[in-house]
């Protein structure tokens, strides 16, 4: 080995050991010097201390136990989206009422109420925008009250419901599905009905209408069904 690698490697022996030496000589005493003699015992177990107590005005999480209603936002979202969806069955002996229009044909919706699919979408959309329950738990078909209602009833409580809220439509897009009949010498007359119980204007409502090209129940004119999607705006 060269000689200034002899050299160097004593020197670096010499310093390690009398840091080792000089680190002993703190351990062995009774406290540190120098850091207001703070005794040595604090250093070496502060693993052990216990946690330090919480200020009053400290901001802490929100624990398991908070009530529901903590986890409602304190401010009202701007505006609220809602899908609803509905399908009925067409039987004979029943009249079909769509948006509350009576719509000759010689099949009807059998249901619990007048079975009119399109207001029962849009309730559906108006309420599932709120975060309600679906109509089906708000008016139960168990509930013979209900029997033969008027569907136009539903909707003025869901309307109720969302101006409680403190939201009106913003707009309302619905699509019919149906095999027969034609929807297109009534759907002026839908949308004018389906607008004045939402007590909105007619420009904000579309409504339009779509065969389901033979195909299954739909299609072999045994069901009808509706898609409703309906946008709410904070007032």
């Amino acid at each position: 080995m060269a000689a200034s690698s002899l050299t160097t490697s004593s020197v670096l022996f010499t310093r390690s050991t009398a840091a080792r030496k000089s680190f002993s000589s703190y351990s062995s005493s009774s406290s540190f010097p120098g850091i207001n003699s703070v005794p040595r015992k604090f250093n070496i177990r502060a693993t052990t201390s216990p946690a330090p107590t919480v200020s009053p005005t400290t901001t802490t999480s929100v624990g398991v136990d908070a009530s529901p209603a903590s986890a409602t936002p304190s401010k009202p979202l701007p505006f609220r989206v809602g899908h609803g969806f509905d399908l009925h069955r067409l039987e004979p002996g029943y009249p079909l009422i769509i948006g509350g229009i009576n719509v000759p044909h010689e099949r009807g919706c059998e249901a619990h109420s007048d079975g009119d699919v399109l207001l029962h979408c849009v309730v559906d959309a108006i309420l599932g925008a709120l975060g309600l329950p679906d109509i089906g738990q708000i008016f139960p078909d168990s509930d013979p009250k209900w029997k033969g209602c008027d569907s136009s009833v539903f909707i003025k409580e869901s309307v109720r419901l969302m101006h409680e809220a403190g939201y009106d439509i913003g707009n309302l897009d619905a699509t019919l599905i149906l095999q027969r009949p034609k929807l297109s010498p009534h759907k002026e007359a839908i949308k004018a009905n389906l607008s004045a119980l939402l007590g909105v204007d007619p420009s904000v409502v579309n409504i339009k209408a779509k065969t389901h090209e033979k195909v299954d129940s739909l299609g072999e004119n045994r069901s009808i069904a509706a898609h409703t999607v309906v946008l709410l705006m904070k007032k």
